[in-house]
């Protein structure tokens, strides 16, 4: 059973940065993947990011691509989503995951099945 915190939310300005951190505890493979997702009020979860356990490949969101970097660091099992240039658009709770990895649609909520508490980012105009 995978165990995930996530911390770093904040309240930022337009324009600002944040970088939110995924602790993992217990075991994840090489087949897995450790996602990046937000929710907003009547929006179902939305994919952002994910990152391969294997080789560190990175999928992003059309919305978030190029102002947001997915990392991590393996040695202290933790993830981590850097976000630049913030948008009102980008204000939701964020939740990390892991799941197992699938090449066709690799950040589809569906595939990851242990996931954190979720972290607020609030982004003001």
């Amino acid at each position: 059973q995978v165990q995930l915190v996530e911390s770093g939310g904040d309240l930022v300005q337009t324009g600002g940065s944040l970088t939110l951190s995924c602790t993992i505890a217990g075991l994840i493979s090489d087949d897995n993947a450790i996602g990046w997702f937000r929710q907003t009020p009547g929006v179902a979860d939305h994919g952002i990011s994910c990152i391969l356990a294997r080789d560190s490949s990175t999928w992003y969101g059309d919305a978030v691509k190029g102002r947001f970097a997915i990392f991590r660091n393996k040695a202290r099992k933790t993830g981590y989503l850097r976000m630049d240039d913030l948008k009102p658009e980008d204000t939701a709770v964020y939740y990390c995951a892991v799941g197992r990895f699938v090449k066709a649609s690799p950040m589809q909520p569906l595939w990851y099945d242990s996931w954190g508490q979720g972290t607020q980012v609030t982004v003001s105009s």
